[in-house]
């Protein structure tokens, strides 16, 4: 069969290593296979599958350090989850059993108890039986803060497959943003980055949760699952009718052939690697320095840090030599390799060379203040009807009379005169048209804290390129939100004392356990903050996918989204929030919202705020087009976030419902939260399109960076 590619240059800084004990691991899991039953008889395989696939090599080459018994649990594992993956497509893709998919998956997780001595039901299969002995023989070993981990990336992996199901059942090809967040789960890549724990050394449960050790893992995995996209695109597109799959998303997406589509997949993987390379050597380090690791502490994430590199490059031998995989014509190695035999002149070797370099080097190549002029608005979707709260004039009223009292409009960073460009009420009356004038004071507030701080901590921080105080002032803010009658701090500065005020407002009539995810959500949305301006210090534009998850926390959405949630009472359990769905629901209204003001902001942040987190200028420094090309691409996305949000609420919603059961009050309560998401976006362009913060004649008229004085430092943390 004709390749519908001819595969990349992929970008492999280490070589792979083999592992040792790779022919007792091929013995002990054909062993193991036919024990569980997966093999003749089983309907899915027979031994020469499973000769062909050859995981015990995967394993040996993704993880080359670990000794032979190791190596043999970790190749059952592999042969598990592959076993389950095509046992899944036999019985239920292929059929399109929905239902019988789901009941399969409910029963799995029954055989990952996180408590050691806990009954598991009796094995009905193959995948029920090997995950039932897999789990036994691991979980020993590891603290239970690994087990929880390990067990919630499984679940993920094996649930999301109904999201596959879904998509194949509506013929529907996911939009690339929703596709990568959603790969992560369906292909497992977290769920190999616990092995890869087991294999070298547990993260301390200290960093585990910390953005670094996140992004090093989500890294990891896109360039997992993108590499793995382009080796199976035949199989998967063409032979299985699979929709799930980078190179056909991104076709589809911008309607490019199969090569360019190809190609930018394997662009998307490069960049995934400098990030985690990128994260590796200077967020890491960091974030162990602050969270006082051991000197054993640090060796163990150092070495659970190569664990995953051994794994890139293994996965990628694998791939090479795997029947399950499209890899003829395939170049043997690294690209500067295969150039160094004899005939090949110093001058291939040195532009090859050239060129990995300017590709590691764009992203800190932008000249900030550069004249853009007025930001175009393209054509933007909005379905929803616009309705503004009667208190709004009162608000905007209060608001004044609150930002003086707090102090923002007296430490150099606003005046009145840009706290009235941003008319902040107008925006809350749209995002909650039914708030009365204490909730909408309350909502306004709540947007001017996330607005100044938004400002204060480039122009503060930034200008004096001082990462270790903006650090500081984040971590006195949280201080400033007790979740059970802790001592607040005197407030040094606006912004704290502006928290102070919000918090006890806002959950005056809370448990601690009701305060702590909006603690979080705060939390999240002021670290993103240091993020940000470690970016500006370094002068770094994110890559499109680092970006586009990071500008959701520095956006403040997941504080929205608690705000929205907080009434909602015990008639809509927890996990329904966690479902893919509704995270999915979620995520189109925030990066509607998020593209949107980006779109809108780009002229005040290029041009006359030096600002780099921009959408547009992201996708313009990604793919090395100007702004009129990458306009139109950032636009589409918008739009297509907001045709997911509506694909969500018609089609999946429904199914979720019906999977919890959920009362018809709770099913009232969804139906409000939608209601709830469609207000946020139609308030949000309304408030765009009217007011003076985004618009050249006022950014003209405006004398940019500080006012008369300058804030002061915040006071150490006692």
């Amino acid at each position: 069969m004709t390749q519908p590619f001819e595969l990349p240059h992929f970008y492999l800084p280490h070589p792979a290593r083999l592992n040792p004990h790779v022919d007792q691991a091929r013995a002990h899991s054909t062993a193991w296979a036919r024990e569980m039953g997966m093999l003749e008889g089983s309907g899915v395989w027979e031994q020469a599958d499973l000769d062909a696939h050859d995981y015990g090599l995967l394993c040996a080459y993704t993880h080359p350090d670990c000794d032979g018994p190791a190596l043999s649990l970790i190749t059952d594992w592999y042969v598990w989850v592959f076993f389950f993956d095509d046992h899944f497509l036999e019985k239920y893709k292929r059929t399109q059993d929905r239902v019988g998919g789901k009941a399969h998956l409910d029963r799995l997780p029954l055989f990952m108890p996180l408590e050691q001595g806990t009954p598991a039901p009796e094995p009905e299969n193959p995948v029920e039986a090997g995950l039932a002995d897999l789990w036994a023989r691991t979980v020993p070993a590891m603290s239970g803060d690994w087990r929880r981990r390990f067990a919630v990336a499984t679940e993920h992996l094996l649930n999301e497959s109904l999201w596959e199901l879904s998509n194949i059942n509506e013929g529907r090809i996911a939009n690339p943003v929703e596709y990568i967040e959603m790969r992560r789960k369906v292909g497992g890549a977290p769920w190999s980055a616990g092995l890869v724990e087991y294999a070298t050394a547990e993260v301390p449960a200290a960093v585990a949760g910390t953005r670094p050790l996140r992004v090093l893992m989500e890294t990891f995995s896109d360039a997992v699952h993108l590499r793995n996209d382009l080796f199976s695109y035949q199989r998967e597109v063409e032979d299985e009718g699979e929709l799930s799959n980078g190179v056909l998303v991104l076709e589809t997406f911008f309607g490019c052939t199969t090569q360019e589509a190809a190609d930018l997949v394997n662009d998307v993987l490069t960049s995934r690697l400098h990030q985690f390379e990128h994260t590796a050597f200077t967020e890491v380090p960091a974030v162990a320095l602050e969270q006082g690791l051991t000197p054993a502490e640090t060796a163990a994430v150092a070495a659970y840090a190569k664990g995953l590199q051994d794994w890139q490059s293994g996965g990628h031998e694998w791939h090479m030599r795997s029947s399950r995989y499209m890899n003829e014509n395939a170049r043997p190695g690294p690209s500067w390799q295969a150039l160094t035999g004899p005939g090949t002149s110093a001058a291939d070797v040195g532009a090859l060379l050239a060129r990995a370099a300017s590709e590691r080097l764009r992203p800190y190549r932008h000249v900030p203040y550069q004249k853009v002029g007025p930001s175009v608005v393209p054509e933007i979707r909005m379905p929803f009807t616009l309705s503004l709260s009667p208190a709004l004039e009162g608000s905007r009223r209060h608001l004044l009379e609150w930002s003086h009292r707090m102090g923002i409009l007296g430490e150099g960073v606003w005046d009145e005169d840009k706290l009235a460009s941003c008319d902040l009420p107008l925006c809350a009356a749209g995002l909650d048209p039914d708030a009365t004038q204490e909730q909408l004071d309350l909502a306004s507030g709540w947007l001017a804290f996330g607005t100044y701080g938004d400002d204060y901590y480039p122009l503060v921080y930034g200008h004096r390129r001082d990462l270790a105080a903006a650090r500081l002032t984040t971590a006195r803010l949280s201080a400033c939100m007790p979740l059970d009658g802790e001592e607040v701090p005197l407030p040094a500065n606006a912004m704290e004392r502006s928290l102070i005020d919000l918090w006890a407002r806002t959950t005056a009539g809370m448990t601690p356990e009701q305060r702590r995810p909006l603690r979080t959500a705060v939390d999240t949305m002021t670290e993103s903050w240091v993020w940000e301006l470690s970016n500006q210090i370094q002068n770094r534009v994110p890559d499109p996918v680092d970006y586009l998850e990071m500008r959701r926390a520095t956006f403040g959405s997941d504080l929205t989204l608690g705000l929205c949630r907080a009434g909602h009472g015990p008639a809509v359990p927890p996990e329904v929030y966690r479902t893919g769905p509704v995270r999915s629901l979620e995520n189109a209204a925030i990066d509607f919202a998020c593209l949107l003001n980006d779109v809108f902001s780009y002229q005040k942040e290029i041009e006359f705020e030096g600002e780099m987190h921009n959408a547009v200028l992201v996708v313009q420094n990604f793919f090395g087009i100007d702004y009129a090309t990458a306009l139109p691409v950032v636009a589409d996305l918008m739009n297509q976030r907001m045709r997911q949000f509506e694909h969500v609420v018609e089609h999946e919603l429904p199914v979720v419902y019906d999977d919890f059961r959920l009362s018809e009050e709770a099913r009232a309560v969804m139906r409000g939260y939608v209601t709830d998401l469609q207000n946020w976006m139609a308030g949000i362009l309304n408030w765009h399109r009217s007011v003076d913060r985004y618009k050249d004649e006022y950014l003209s008229g405006r004398v940019h960076g500080f006012l008369p004085h300058r804030p002061p430092a915040p006071p150490v943390l006692a």
